[in-house]
């Protein structure tokens, strides 16, 4: 074989030249390079040419420009730009039967040459050429290693082992990060006692590998650690045997690289670091049952160093420092080694520890030293203050926790802590609180300039855990008795200095918010007073932002004598923001105003001119953006369903949409959708004049779209629309246009072409809704086109590609179930004459899908409707019950973790029930749910729902005489029935008017169980041998009352 210094063969200088012109400045001779580049590649023999160039230490540089300069590489970060080429030609000729694989496939003979050559230029000086021979040999591995290349590991142990060449150390290691990536369940347990010496090795070993090296080591030992965490699920004597006797080691080793104080400005000291925190964060999540106390203590005290002097590192280089020490800092395979990563892993592992009932007394015995630690890792840092009032969205976005930092993870910190470790973690928060607040006093008397950093941060901490300082109850009694913290945190330092401290007024005004349950109403109104003076104030960005939290979480408590005069001030200010607002920022501020119109506040009223032109120009210039023009949409929501300002508001909107609607082919890309998604609000609750006038000037353009367009998202809400017309018109719709059969054949035209099982299913997605609302609102209408109507349903069931498609048609035979009664057998008899591809008939079809979605379906008013509707079907005993088989119970087939290749070699397996089985274990399964919503919601709960032994007699009703203590009584019924009753979606319109949505979940299937039970007790018995004992359990419970 060829070695790497061997001369340059003419496929080798070929491509060589094609490389070079790839960089030429004229851009036709680029294109014809790169051209002869994508033709050869599909040549037998290109990857050994690469795999040749890439091993020439003279060549290799030559590869790297190639990589780092062609535009047509598409990637984020030059350190992996170089390993595009080849991993590609891997991913594409590899391995046939691969979603990515094209012809030709590289031959065996070629295969062996690439591997070779790979291996021998890990050891090449320029780690992005290192790194790109990486990526390519972890590519292959997945397919060949081991038993393609089982001498890949021992190499790799060689190239590991050798310590006079650090170069092939870091190959290696960088090589095997790369690989255990992608290692599962069936490799890692053989491949961690042949490695893990070794880097153990590595890792113990300063004085001969740097730091990033061992840090390298430990992210291998992290990789297979997370792979036996993931099998200890299953197997758990087997990793467990596999993980403790080395554990001892290992912790010995982490204390030792925990055990020194924190260096500043020394990333690789901060990765080695955060790679033994991740490594202790999978040992303490998964093989806690093999660490005992005393190994743990053996990493606490270091832990406990290393938190308080990263503390002391984190003051001086991000709180203070001036440059930006969180960016910048990554490793050749672009790994993260900022010292804020570092930070928010120690945070993580400390979460993890808090939240171990085994583990967390270890941290309660210092809990308010963590706190108070903690607190002093939440400061701005200068980098933070920098962005925020560079781009006020930066802020916003933090503000929402919808950015990761070290701030946002300290919080999470403090909430475990008061949730782990209950009042002793709440007490140790209140106190750390009063000395950090005590500290930027004194500070601030020293002349400190960073004094309001500490106040901020504390601020920050109890807005964190709010919620759970409310949830104890003699706490907020405290708290709301005194006021002392509180109060004197927010009340210090409030209507000073808004120019000198943005970010500490921003979050006063956020904290008054969050506690004004335990705030005195007075202060409460002053503090509401200086937000709104605030929004119209040449003030920083921040202090607006927190000024809008303010104003929509205090509006609602404030007196209206009070701030009702400065209700047009404050939409003004609000409506100058809303105009120069973008990101985040116009996100807060339409909420804002939203809660300000809906605060009850009679202003809005007159401000109704002044508000709704400004949000239908940003809904409209927004109209590409669905979270802005929803946001907008709901901000119109809201002044409409403010006292006298519907027929304003549709006046103002009809004129924007109607023309859009008369010719939808010549609008913007997304306008004629959210047209309709805005008539559709305006359709909500609305009086009948309203609705009459919207359908004078609307109901035939909707029409049109639904008949003609091909676009989906029309399609959708166009539907949507006329579901609310039929809601709210009902029969009186048919007569607004003058001629009622029109009206009803274009009703029927748009079912139509809805059911179509040509159409895509999302065009036809919301024809469910629809059709319930015809079905529901005009049933004599409807009953000449029942029979059509079932056929046209399963055809488009049948050809659905979308689940809540299905399911939502399921709805539709569920309500025409009741609407038979009580003649459900004809309902069944006409089923079964309509064809069904691959079944018997419709019925069996119907009821095949029906039971296999039912757990699927979605909302209050649908699972009312089709559990009782099968309740209905098991009561009417009609013979075809008895001769379809459905799907019944999941059979694992395949035992421990099921991987992806486990998954493709084994599908699942059902049993087969018999369909009144079926059936009754589904009404038992929405038994056991509501149940389980009760337990919930009560702690104390009786235990009257235990689970009686597995074993059950033969005869379920003489087993139910014989434990009349686990009887639920009729109070554990009603609580059912409150939780079940509880859960109806406001915004939901499929079941107004339909006296089904007044059923008591609950208490029908009780009743209807018990009704069974008395009158086909053998058949009842006969079918509960199919059950789940969970599911007989359930019924013998109702049954027994």
């Amino acid at each position: 074989m060829e070695t790497p210094a061997a001369s340059i063969d003419q496929d080798q200088q070929w491509v060589l030249n094609c490389l070079s012109a790839s960089l030429d400045p004229n851009r036709d001779v680029r294109s014809f390079a790169e051209a002869s580049l994508s033709q050869a590649s599909s040549q037998p023999g290109f990857g050994c040419v690469l795999a040749k160039i890439a091993a020439n230490k003279h060549l290799s540089i030559v590869l790297l420009h190639y990589f780092k300069l062609c535009p047509r590489v598409p990637v984020a970060s030059t350190s992996f730009v170089s390993g595009v080429l080849l991993k590609q030609y891997i991913k594409k000729h590899w391995q046939e039967g691969e979603d990515s694989f094209e012809y030709p496939a590289i031959s065996e003979q070629e295969k062996e040459v690439i591997r070779e050559f790979l291996l021998l230029s890990l050891d090449d000086n320029h780690r992005k050429v290192c790194t790109a021979m990486s990526m390519a040999i972890a590519a292959i591995a997945v397919y060949d290693w081991p038993q393609d290349w089982p001498h890949l590991l021992p190499e790799l142990l060689n190239l590991m082992g050798d310590q006079s060449n650090m170069t092939r150390v870091q190959g290696a290691l960088r090589c095997l990060a790369l690989l255990c990536g992608d290692l599962d369940d069936s490799v890692v347990p053989r491949l961690v006692p042949v490695l893990f010496p070794t880097l153990h090795t590595i890792v113990s070993s300063p004085q001969i590998y740097k730091k990033h090296l061992r840090a390298k080591a430990l992210s291998i030992v992290y990789s297979c650690v997370s792979v036996l965490g993931t099998m200890s699920g299953v197997y758990e004597t087997e990793t467990s045997g596999l993980i403790k006797p080395m554990l001892k080691s290992w912790m010995g080793q982490f204390a030792i690289a925990l055990g020194e104080p924190v260096p500043d400005e020394d990333p690789d000291d901060w990765s080695l670091r955060m790679e033994v925190l991740k490594c202790l964060n999978q040992f303490v999540q998964n093989f806690h049952n093999v660490i005992d106390e005393e190994l743990l203590a053996v990493v606490v005290g270091p832990l406990w160093q290393t938190c308080v002097s990263s503390l002391q590192v984190y003051v001086q280089l991000s709180i203070q420092g001036t440059e930006d020490f969180h960016e910048g800092h990554y490793d050749s395979d672009g790994t993260e080694k900022s010292l804020e990563s570092f930070v928010i892993q120690l945070f993580e592992f400390l979460l993890t520890l808090v939240g171990s009932a085994k583990f967390k007394k270890v941290i309660v015995k210092n809990v308010k030293e963590l706190v108070y630690y903690t607190i002093g890792f939440l400061q701005v840092t200068a980098q933070q203050m920098h962005s925020w009032l560079m781009d006020v969205n930066e802020f916003v976005a933090n503000e929402d926790d919808l950015t990761y930092s070290c701030r946002v993870s300290g919080a999470l910190l403090l909430e475990e802590i008061a949730t782990s470790c209950g009042r002793k973690g709440i007490d140790a928060i209140i106190e750390s609180a009063k000395a950090r607040f005590s500290e930027s006093q004194n500070e601030r008397r020293v002349g400190s300039v960073d004094w309001w950093r500490m106040r901020e941060a504390t601020l920050f901490a109890l807005c964190s855990v709010a919620d759970h300082l409310f949830e104890d109850g003699d706490l907020e009694r405290e708290i709301g008795k005194t006021g002392s913290l509180i109060e004197q945190l927010v009340t210090e330092d409030i209507g000073t200095g808004m120019q000198e401290f943005p970010f500490l007024h921003a979050r006063i005004f956020v904290a008054v918010a969050k506690f004004s349950s335990v705030i005195r109403l007075e202060l409460i109104n002053n503090f509401l007073g200086a937000a709104v003076r605030a929004l119209s104030l040449d003030l920083p960005p921040p202090v607006k932002v927190g000024a809008c939290h303010a104003v929509s979480r205090l509006l609602p408590q404030a007196s209206h004598t009070i701030i009702l005069p400065h209700m047009t001030e404050m939409f003004k200010s609000l409506t100058e923001l809303l105009s120069q607002a973008s990101g985040e920022t116009l996100h807060l501020i339409l909420d804002t105003i939203r809660a300000a119109i809906v605060s009850g506040f009679k202003a809005s009223t007159q401000l109704e001119s002044a508000i709704s032109p400004l949000i239908l120009d940003l809904w409209m210039s927004n109209i590409s953006d669905p979270f802005v023009s929803s946001e907008a949409i709901e901000v119109l929501q809201a002044i409409k369903d403010s006292p006298g300002c519907i027929h304003p508001l549709v006046s103002r909107i009809l004129p924007f949409v109607v023309p859009v609607l008369n010719e939808p082919g010549h609008q913007p890309d997304g306008l004629v959708a959210g047209s309709l998604d805005l008539l559709s609000m305006l359709l909500k609750n609305v009086p009948v004049d309203v609705m009459k006038r919207i359908y004078d000037t609307c109901f035939n353009s909707v029409v049109r779209v639904i008949l003609q367009s091909e676009d989906h998202a029309e399609m959708q809400n166009a539907t949507e629309c006329l579901a609310l017309l039929v809601s709210g018109g009902r029969t009186e719709l048919l007569d607004w246009g003058g001629d009622s059969g029109f009206t009803m054949r274009c009703l029927l035209d748009i079912a139509s072409r809805l059911l179509d099982p040509e159409l895509e299913s999302s065009g036809s997605l919301f024809v469910g809704q629809y059709i319930l609302q015809l079905i529901l609102h005009l049933p004599h209408q409807m009953a000449p086109h029942i029979r059509d109507l079932a056929a046209a349903l399963v055809r488009r069931m049948q050809s659905a590609e979308i689940a809540g498609l299905r399911s939502s048609l399921l709805l539709i035979f569920a309500k025409l179930v009741h609407m038979s009664v009580p003649r459900i057998e004809r309902f069944i008899d006409m089923l079964m004459t309509i064809p069904a591809n691959s079944y018997d008939n419709a019925f069996s079809y119907v009821m095949s899908e029906w039971t296999k979605q039912q757990g699927e379906i979605q909302g209050l008013y649908q699972i009312k409707v089709t559990t009782t509707a099968l309740a209905l079907l098991l009561s009417s005993m009609h013979p075809e019950l008895g001769r379809i088989n459905v799907q019944g119970y999941l059979i694992q087939t395949a035992p421990g973790i099921i991987t992806r290749s486990k998954a493709k070699s084994t599908p699942e397996q059902w049993s087969s029930l018999p369909l009144p089985a079926k059936i009754l274990s589904l009404l038992a399964e929405a038994l056991i749910e509501i149940e389980e919503q009760v337990l919930d919601g009560d702690d104390e709960v009786d235990s009257d729902w235990e689970e009686v032994e597995e074993g059950m007699d033969r005869d379920i009703l003489s087993a139910t005489a014989a434990a009349s203590s686990g009887r639920p009584g009729h109070d554990q019924l009603q609580a059912m029935a409150r939780v079940a009753d509880e859960e109806d979606d406001e915004d939901d319109l499929s079941g107004v008017g339909d006296p089904l949505n007044e059923v008591n979940l609950a208490n029908y299937l009780a009743d209807f169980l018990s009704d069974f039970s008395r009158s086909y007790r053998d058949l009842l018995n006969n079918l509960c041998q199919y059950l789940t004992p969970a599911h007989r359990d359930a019924i013998r419970r109702v049954v027994s009352r």
